[in-house]
């Protein structure tokens, strides 16, 4: 497990498939995440708007792709997101019944309790059973990928700066990039184009603590241009680079060793 960060109450432990933050969470504007999101209250209530429907409670779950906006009491709250393509179709929904059901009071427990253990940094390397059992329980069925797209998806997330097309990994496949595409959705769920744009926003969050050059960051995660970068951003987060970089500035940062292992293939 690679330390990157602060003294702080407010920390991030990110994996390939699985993230842990606890932080701020800024202004509420409407976010359109890729991910699922595990949102829970470290004290009095979380507010999640969506449809312009506002519910308050203690723990709530939003699908991937699910435009919302979610504020809080107290100027700390939890989120843990899982990503789609890792699991099979229904997982998350059934997961989110589960939370959202009569034990949603246990399982908020159950990740408070989680927020208090990686506060103490009484963990060494995760793997995801080991994160799902320690927030969820149980170890939450594994989706597994055709090779060919695993190919693809390792090459997304090295984040080179070079741009991945679909004609490339359509020829690493050897496949047309039709019967690619083709592909690529029907084993994942999710379209390449949509992926890879999530992919690279949330590679930004291995960087929201440092003091960096954004037009530069931008360039070395793939965006062509800065103007896309802060639109693809407030998309996925609701929230401008900037923003997210000021906010977390005593931020720690915790990344398993798969994720230090992709990032060092760059």
């Amino acid at each position: 497990m690679e330390y990157n960060g602060r003294e702080s109450d407010h920390l991030m432990l990110i994996t390939p498939e699985r993230v842990f933050y606890a932080g701020l969470l800024g202004r509420p504007r409407k976010r359109t995440p890729g991910c699922c999101h595990v949102y829970v209250a470290v004290k009095g209530n979380l507010h999640l708007t969506i449809d312009d429907a506002l519910a308050t409670g203690e723990l709530f779950v939003t699908l991937p792709n699910q435009r919302h906006s979610i504020a809080s009491d107290y100027r700390t709250a939890i989120s843990v997101t899982l990503e789609p393509e890792s699991m099979p179709d229904g997982v998350i929904e059934a997961l989110a019944e589960r939370l959202t059901g009569p034990d949603r009071a246990v399982y908020a427990r159950k990740i408070l309790a989680a927020y208090a253990l990686l506060r103490q940094r009484r963990y060494g390397d995760i793997t995801t059973a080991e994160f799902d059992e320690m927030c969820f329980g149980e170890a939450l069925p594994r989706r597994v990928l055709d090779p060919r797209v695993m190919r693809a998806v390792a090459r997304i997330e090295r984040f080179s700066g070079e741009p991945v097309t679909a004609d490339t990994c359509a020829t690493e496949a050897g496949l047309s990039a039709s019967r690619f595409l083709h592909l690529f959705k029907e084993e994942t769920g999710i379209s390449f184009r949509s992926f890879r744009a999530w992919k690279r926003a949330r590679h930004l969050l291995h960087f929201a603590n440092q003091d960096l050059n954004l037009a530069h960051l931008a360039q070395d995660i793939g965006y062509p241009d800065s103007t896309h970068f802060s639109h693809s951003i407030r998309r996925f987060y609701g929230l401008k680079p900037r923003a997210i970089f000021v906010g977390s500035r005593d931020l720690a940062i915790y990344r398993s060793t798969e994720t230090v292992r992709l990032a060092e293939a760059s």
